[in-house]
C-alpha cells in the first residue's frame, strides 16, 4: 500500500504535470470508486482546474478552482499513470481524467476511492488522521509526548493513523531497522536514548524514501525515472531470509496482528 513517501512522490510529480491545468474530459468505468453518480461528477469537474495537487498522510488532493476537492486514497493495490492514448498501460483504469491530450490514469482502485468534496467535507473527513512526522512542528519533543500515552506495541503503533500520519508496514519497519530497534518493543520499555534515536531515524528514512521516489515500482509516466527508486534501497522490508545489510544474519520474517514485519534480530534489540 502507498505510504507516506508515495504520496509524496505522486504530488511532487503531478503538481509539475496537471497544476494549473484544465480538467477537458472525465471517465469512470468502475462506480463505486467515486462518491457521486457519473454524470454528477463529470459536471462538476468538467472544464474545472486543478489549482494545486497537495498530500495529507497518505491521501493526496486535487484542489479546483470551484472550491471542491478530489480526495484519493489508493488503498492496496492503486497507483496513478500519466500519458497519452497511445502509450497507456495495458490495465482497465477505474476512473481517467483528461487534460486535453494527456490523461491520468486511476488504475487498482477496488478498495481505493477518488471522491469530489466541498472544503468543508474534506475538513471533517481528514480531522482524525495525527500529525504529519515531517512537519516542523512535529519535534523530538512532541514525538516523546505521543509516546508517553502509548503502552502498546512499537510498530502497531507507528501504522496508527489516527496516531501519526502516513506511516504503513514498509517504513515502520525501515524506521525501526535504521534505529536498531525491533518493531515488537512496547513503548514503556523505550528509552530516552532509544526515543531519541527512533525519532531520527523517522527523519532520516522518510527523506531518503522522498529523495528516492518510495519503493513502489509502477511508473507514473513513460521514462520516468524516480518513481520506486527507494525499493532497491529498503534494507529489511520485503526482505526475509535475505542477508542483514548493517550484520550479515539473515532477516526475519514474522507477523504481528496479520501485518508482516521484517527485522533482523542480531543487531535490533
Amino acid at each position: 500500500m502507498p505510504e507516506l513517501p508515495e504520496m509524496e512522490t505522486y504530488r511532487r510529480l503531478l503538481q509539475d504535470r496537471i497544476g494549473g491545468r484544465t480538467i477537458t474530459a472525465t471517465h469512470v468505468q468502475r462506480e463505486k470508486t467515486i462518491n457521486l453518480s457519473p454524470a454528477e461528477f463529470d459536471r462538476v469537474l468538467l472544464r474545472n482546474r486543478i489549482t494545486l495537487v497537495d498530500r495529507r498522510a497518505k491521501h493526496l488532493l486535487f484542489h479546483l478552482e470551484s472550491g471542491h476537492v478530489l480526495l484519493l486514497h489508493l488503498m492496496l493495490g492503486g497507483f496513478l499513470y500519466y500519458g497519452s492514448a497511445e502509450d497507456k498501460l495495458e490495465r482497465t483504469a477505474q476512473v481517467t481524467l483528461s487534460f486535453d491530450q494527456h490523461l491520468l490514469y486511476f488504475h487498482g482502485l477496488r478498495l481505493g476511492y477518488l471522491h469530489l468534496l466541498t472544503t468543508g467535507q474534506l475538513d471533517e473527513r481528514l480531522d482524525s488522521l495525527g500529525p504529519e512526522p515531517l512537519d516542523p512542528a512535529f519535534t523530538l519533543t512532541r514525538f516523546t509526548e505521543l509516546l508517553a500515552e502509548k503502552r502498546g506495541v512499537l510498530k502497531t503503533t507507528l501504522v496508527d493513523q489516527h496516531w501519526l500520519s502516513g506511516i504503513g508496514n514498509c517504513y515502520s519497519d525501515e524506521i525501526c531497522f535504521d534505529a536498531q530497534i525491533l518493531p515488537t518493543r512496547r513503548i514503556p520499555e523505550l528509552s530516552t536514548e532509544e526515543i531519541q534515536r527512533l525519532y531520527q531515524s523517522m527523519q532520516n528514512v522518510l527523506k531518503e524514501a522522498i529523495q528516492f521516489g518510495g519503493y513502489m515500482k509502477p511508473s507514473l509516466y513513460r521514462d520516468d525515472p524516480l518513481t520506486g527508486g527507494f525499493d532497491d534501497r529498503c534494507r529489511v522490508y520485503d526482505r526475509g531470509e535475505e542477508p542483514c545489510p548493517r550484520c550479515g544474519q539473515s532477516i526475519v520474517q514474522s507477523k504481528l496482528s496479520s501485518r508482516k514485519v521484517f527485522a533482523c534480530t542480531n543487531c535490533q534489540h
